[in-house]
């Protein structure tokens, strides 16, 4: 179990309109309104034509769920894949963040590597800035630092389109370590705080199945950092892997992995699948608490 402690202010972070506890579990919702993710790809699309009455169905559906937040992305990042032009992935997503904010109250993170759309989705009414990338394109930093919104910093050795060929580490937790410790410090230096970053792992982004087990076994070492974790390995391929299982067979090996990892130290746990992953994280939550609340 992790001795994960935050400070006040990352503890209580403000999205935007909206202040969380990060002391308690967080599910993310995801929404990837593109024609190629590798779970949910093509779910919003028609003959290439974004579905925004069908995005907001599936939005609905997981706030009512109980997802804290709702993660839009319009660039697949899947294994292998290609990038899109900045008008294509700003078509794709600021109508979606837009009716979602105009309807229902829940934190819009926007997963975007890109600081046009970081910059639009702001103005948008989007609360997080979610980058697999870790504001490494050229501008993002600067850009995520003018919104003055929370940032989520995400691991990824290489690029999409390269990061599964014959990934290498000395130590996959320290190394990843290293690499927050200067990410973060890049960030400080353009004027965003420490205690508006969150950082992720990158379950499967470039990283090999054992790295992907011996991550989220010692994810301790990364939590006592002192930073809010977020994760996200639902449906991956780790869990089809291990269990066997195509991808919409993957939900029971899910769940177990976020489970762990809401005890080692993850506040928010990035899924498809969000109402049996917020039942098992209340669960998970109360029984460690049980000695410190008591429930009639």
């Amino acid at each position: 179990m992790t001795c994960q402690v935050l400070t006040k202010r990352q503890a209580k972070m403000l999205f935007a309109d909206q202040r969380l506890d990060l002391t308690q579990p967080h599910v993310m919702g995801v929404i990837n309104v593109t024609p190629d993710s590798f779970s949910d790809g093509g779910d919003f699309f028609a003959s290439q034509t974004l579905c925004l009455d069908a995005a907001m169905v599936r939005a609905r559906a997981m706030v009512a769920q109980g997802a804290s937040f709702l993660d839009i992305g319009g660039e697949s990042t899947r294994p292998g894949a290609d990038p899109v032009s900045v008008q294509e992935e700003i078509d794709r997503v600021i109508p979606v963040i837009e009716a979602i904010k105009a309807s229902l109250d829940i934190v819009v993170s926007i997963d975007t590597s890109t600081p046009e759309v970081m910059t639009l989705a702001a103005e948008a009414g989007a609360g997080l800035i979610n980058d697999v990338r870790a504001l490494g394109r050229k501008g993002a930093l600067q850009a995520a630092a003018d919104t003055k919104l929370p940032v989520c910093l995400m691991h990824m050795q290489g690029d999409p389109k390269t990061m599964q060929i014959n990934p290498s580490y000395n130590s996959v937790v320290s190394d990843i370590g290293h690499y927050f410790d200067e990410r973060i410090e890049q960030c400080n230096l353009v004027g965003i705080p420490t205690e508006r970053i969150i950082i992720d792992p990158g379950f499967g982004f470039g990283k090999t199945l054992v790295h992907n087990l011996q991550l989220l076994k010692h994810l301790s070492g990364l939590a006592n950092k002192g930073l809010p974790i977020l994760v996200g390995m639902s449906r991956k391929s780790m869990i089809g892997n291990v269990l066997n299982r195509p991808v919409d067979q993957r939900l029971h090996g899910g769940l177990a992995t976020a489970v762990m990892a809401y005890e080692r130290g993850a506040r928010i746990v990035r899924v498809h699948d969000v109402a049996p992953t917020v039942d098992a994280l209340r669960m998970t939550h109360a029984i460690i608490n049980s000695d410190v609340t008591v429930s009639q």
